[in-house]
């Protein structure tokens, strides 16, 4: 067994472990890996030309402790099997691709059980993306808010109501002071990684790792990026036939009370099914989708933003504004410099 205690007083450094299985993307398991253990060592060695003592112990764990090939075929060769770990500075859950109808229960009972006695000895546990649904499972993340892709909201929202699930956080941090913080999308590991960095080597530590690697963290956390996605599967017919609808008429006049018509249903009714089916009101629903359509046309339209407004539905730009800025964080004139940067990378590879 793999003795933690000798390894902890000979190198007297954090012990981060990284918990991964076949769905975790090799990107967030091998770059959390990499900028963790470089951590205290490589920026001298660039800065000055000596190398630095690397400052944090950061080990890969896995049920079994067996080789194994993760997504896209890539191989990981944990150091040890989860049995191996008893006591740990901090446990992140890398990433385990999950659809998003497709709830992982029973899928990782030995790593919920290790996770559930791993903060029980006092770790902190954290996770990327999907990494948070195991913490959900594990029934660790009850009463907490909590952040995971933007893609899981509704999954949350449905499976796990005693969570608060917050789709736009990028670095949920308000269960810290019970050892719990969440990140979001695959790319968030670059901000829980300068968190853990800056929480055990310093502040300035954390800051010559990011020059390193070149991480600026995700201030505008994911709403600028999130999609509105299908709700699931749904028995109710009068709420299904309304979303194929809208989907088609978000722009017509007075969207709601026309939905409420279509579906027979009297008004408190219709919003109580609509919302517990897509987890939105009628309005905030039609929002959304108006929103998402205004994304697209800043994206790789030239026309004036107050033109996009009218195109989705709004006459008065102010309106607009204050809509588009409440669900994607920006107003339209950023979120137009934002991602045409994008595009302009992506004709540039084009011409090239």
């Amino acid at each position: 067994m793999f003795d933690i205690e000798s390894v902890m007083n000979k190198q007297n450094k954090p012990l981060i472990v990284l918990l991964a299985a076949t769905e975790t993307s090799a990107s967030v398991l091998y770059g959390l890996y990499d900028v963790l253990q470089s951590a205290g060592a490589v920026y001298s060695d660039m800065v000055m030309g000596a190398p630095g003592d690397e400052l944090l112990n950061v080990r890969i764990v896995s049920a079994d402790g067996k080789p194994f090939h993760c997504i896209g075929n890539i191989p990981i060769a944990p150091h040890h099997s989860i049995d191996e770990i008893e006591i740990a500075d901090v446990v992140v859950v890398c990433d385990m691709y999950t659809a998003i109808y497709d709830i992982p229960k029973d899928r990782y009972p030995r790593e919920i059980r290790w996770l559930r006695k791993m903060h029980n000895n006092g770790a902190l546990l954290t996770s990327v993306c999907s990494g948070a649904l195991l913490l959900a499972e594990s029934g660790l993340l009850n009463g907490h808010q909590a952040t995971a892709h933007w893609a899981y909201r509704d999954m949350f929202q449905r499976h796990y109501p005693n969570i608060e699930f917050h789709n736009e956080s990028m670095l949920c941090l308000t269960a810290e002071s019970d050892r719990l913080i969440t990140a979001g999308g695959v790319s968030a590991w670059h901000d829980l990684s300068i968190y853990l960095i800056a929480h055990f080597c310093g502040y300035k530590t954390a800051i010559e790792t990011a020059k390193v690697f070149l991480i600026a963290g995700h201030s505008e956390g994911q709403s600028p990026y999130a999609v509105l996605t299908r709700p699931m599967e749904s028995t109710d017919g009068p709420i299904s036939e309304c979303l194929v609808w809208i989907a088609k008429n978000y722009t017509t006049t007075n969207p709601v009370e026309k939905m409420v018509a279509q579906s027979g249903l009297k008004t408190r009714t219709f919003a109580r099914r609509f919302r517990t089916v897509t987890g939105f009101t009628p309005i905030a629903y039609i929002q959304a989708l108006r929103v998402e359509e205004a994304k697209r046309i800043l994206e790789t339209d030239s026309a004036s933003n107050d033109e996009v407004g009218i195109t989705i539905g709004y006459d008065d730009p102010a309106s607009f504004r204050r809509v588009f800025k409440r669900f994607s964080g920006f107003s339209p004139a950023a979120y137009r410099k934002k991602f045409q940067q994008i595009s302009q990378i992506v004709q540039t590879t084009r011409k090239n």
